[in-house]
């Protein structure tokens, strides 16, 4: 099922993605795919949330490093140059616009979770958490994009403070 959601977010990113200015988003796709590289380092024994492969491609997508590692390579790619790509200049459609990959991303997860068992949450996760930790990832594109040192530097102080609200033991650390 990782593959088919794949699919599809490739194919709306080559049809609604800016492709032509590909190298204008690309230091924000990096910065996307470093946070998720280092939230997996750093939770390798603490994660909050695993993926795993139930319907098809199960001798392919064997775990959630595997998965993780497609998704970092087609969805991330592909949510950037749509998202940022058609961000519109009028302020009631850019909280609309904002809103909307919010919703795709939160649903896609819920429907993964409740039904498709394709995620699951651990170490008191929840979807409540995710709507928040997505709020955040939006906002961190948008901000990365014009000025990536306030993204990096409130990617950080977000990644404390859920540090601390969930207790994560220092020897969880690799």
């Amino acid at each position: 099922m990782h593959f088919l959601y794949n699919v599809l977010f490739l194919l709306a990113g080559f049809k609604w993605g800016d492709w032509k200015r590909w190298r204008y988003y690309y230091p924000t796709i990096l910065f996307l795919i470093c946070v998720d590289l280092l939230k997996n380092f750093l939770l390798y024994d603490y994660r909050m949330w695993t993926y795993q492969e139930t319907f098809f491609g199960e001798n392919i997508l064997q775990n959630h490093t595997f998965i993780n590692l497609v998704i970092m390579a087609i969805v991330y790619p592909s949510t950037v140059l749509i998202y940022l790509g058609r961000f519109p200049q009028e302020r009631r459609k850019q909280i609309f616009w904002f809103s909307l990959w919010i919703l795709i991303y939160w649903i896609v997860e819920y429907i993964n979770l409740t039904y498709l068992d394709l995620i699951n949450h651990h170490n008191d996760w929840n979807m409540w958490w995710s709507f928040l930790f997505l709020i955040v990832m939006f906002l961190m594109l948008k901000i990365h994009h014009k000025n990536p040192l306030l993204a990096w530097g409130l990617s950080v102080i977000f990644i404390l403070i859920l540090w601390i609200v969930f207790d994560i033991p220092v020897e969880t650390l690799k």
